[in-house]
């Protein structure tokens, strides 16, 4: 990205910011892309690959668009997720969170076909060796 869009995503202000504005802040793609990879290294050894490939995927194929409101709506979408995540001890334990339904409702009929097939290619990640082969075992072939 430009020199001149990164200066779209810095804070201009010079005031304190209460936390609803802080959050609401925007951070410069390389900070913002940095501190999320560092921020993933207390999520569980899974979900941090997964989260780490993605983000990594997801810089690169916007790192050339131009349109200033996409860029603010990618950084500001990223800087949310970015305090979304847990820090600290919590974060072995983290599980996901579960999709706001309005967000669901916005969703295009492409997006929750994406959803289901993701759905499905993940169900099995959580379930332990035992658990996988007892369900190999007792489905009728």
């Amino acid at each position: 990205m430009r020199n001149t869009i990164v200066r779209l995503a810095e804070s201009v202000s010079k005031r304190p910011l209460t936390l609803r504005e802080t959050s609401a802040t925007l951070l410069p793609p390389l900070p913002l892309f940095r501190r999320i990879l560092r921020t993933h290294r207390s999520l569980p050894p899974e979900m941090r690959s997964l989260g780490d490939n993605y983000i990594k995927a997801e810089f690169r194929r916007h790192k050339d668009i131009t349109n200033k409101v996409h860029i603010i709506g990618f950084l500001s979408q990223w800087k949310v997720y970015l305090d979304e995540l847990p820090t600290g001890p919590e974060a072995q334990s983290f599980k996901g969170k579960r999709l706001d339904p309005m967000l669901v409702e916005k969703m295009s009929s492409e997006q929750l076909g994406q959803l289901y097939e993701l759905m499905h290619a993940t169900k099995d990640v959580w379930k332990t060796s035992e658990e996988l082969t007892n369900e190999h075992t007792t489905s009728p072939l």
